[in-house]
C-alpha cells in the first residue's frame, strides 16, 4: 500500500511493480485527483506511474494493517487489482474511498481508519 500525503487527507494506491500503482481517481481528471475533491460519486480505477500520481507530495510504503490482517499473496493482490483497471466503481468518501479500495484488494476487507477515526 502506498500512502500519499495530500493537503488535508491521504490518497491511497496499490504498488503493482515497475514503478506503477493502481488506484481510484476522479473520471476525466489528471492522475491522482481523487473523487472526493471533484464531488463525484463514481471513481475510475487506473494504472499509472507512481511519479505521476504522487506529483510533488510526500509518499510512503505503508502496509499499516498487516499487523492484524493477513494479506493475500502478492500475485493474487496484483491479479485482483488488474481486474479493475479502466472500470468505474462506486465512490463515497466515508464508505467506499481510495483506502477502502486498496485494502479490499490487499486483505479482502474494506478498511479506512482515515474515516473511522474520531
Amino acid at each position: 500500500l502506498i500512502e500519499i500525503k495530500r493537503q488535508g487527507y491521504q490518497h491511497w494506491a496499490l504498488c503493482v511493480g515497475d514503478g506503477y500503482v493502481i488506484h481510484v481517481t476522479a473520471a476525466g481528471k489528471a492522475a491522482g485527483k481523487t473523487p472526493h475533491t471533484s464531488g463525484s460519486r463514481r471513481a475510475w480505477v487506473k494504472k499509472e506511474p507512481l511519479k505521476e500520481v504522487v506529483e510533488n507530495d510526500e509518499w510512503y510504503v505503508f502496509n499499516k494493517y498487516d499487523w492484524y490482517h493477513v494479506p493475500f499473496p502478492v500475485e493474487e493482490i496484483v491479479r485482483r487489482a488488474e481486474h479493475w483497471i479502466d472500470k468505474g466503481v462506486p465512490y463515497r468518501l466515508l464508505l467506499r474511498n481510495c483506502e477502502h479500495f486498496v485494502t479490499t484488494l490487499r486483505y479482502g476487507d474494506a478498511i479506512s481508519f482515515q474515516v473511522s477515526a474520531p
